[in-house]
């Protein structure tokens, strides 16, 4: 079992930066692949950035490609999404999420309970 709680989120201006944390307890996350993904309200769940084990390969949404960077520092447990030049429609729920294995956008396993992120104009 992995348990896994984000912390960061807040308000911030357009054109802003917030980095986003999300500490890992239980077994080790070094095996798993993290991810994080969002929820707007009225919208789906959707993927923004994903990392592999050792930080060697990551993926990125397209909208979010250049101004966010997932990293992780596994003996830690920690992950971390910082994000730049933010965006109105950024604002959103952000979740925390960890499957085994090599980095997919989908199959995960174990979510945080979020971290608001809301982006002024």
């Amino acid at each position: 079992q992995v348990q896994l709680v984000e912390s960061g989120g807040g308000l911030v201006q357009a054109g802003g930066s917030l980095r986003l944390s999300c500490a890992a307890s239980g077994r080790a996350i070094s095996d798993s692949a993290m991810g994080w993904f969002r929820q707007a309200p009225g919208k789906e769940r959707e993927f923004v950035a994903a990392i592999n084990w050792s930080g060697g390969t990551t993926d990125y949404a397209n909208d979010v490609k250049g101004r966010f960077t997932i990293t992780r520092e596994n003996a830690k447990k920690m992950v971390y999404l910082q994000m730049n030049s933010l965006k109105p429609e950024d604002t959103a729920a952000y979740y925390c999420a960890a499957r085994l294995g090599y980095v997919d956008r989908n199959g995960y396993r174990y979510w945080g309970q979020g971290t608001q992120v809301t982006v002024s104009s």
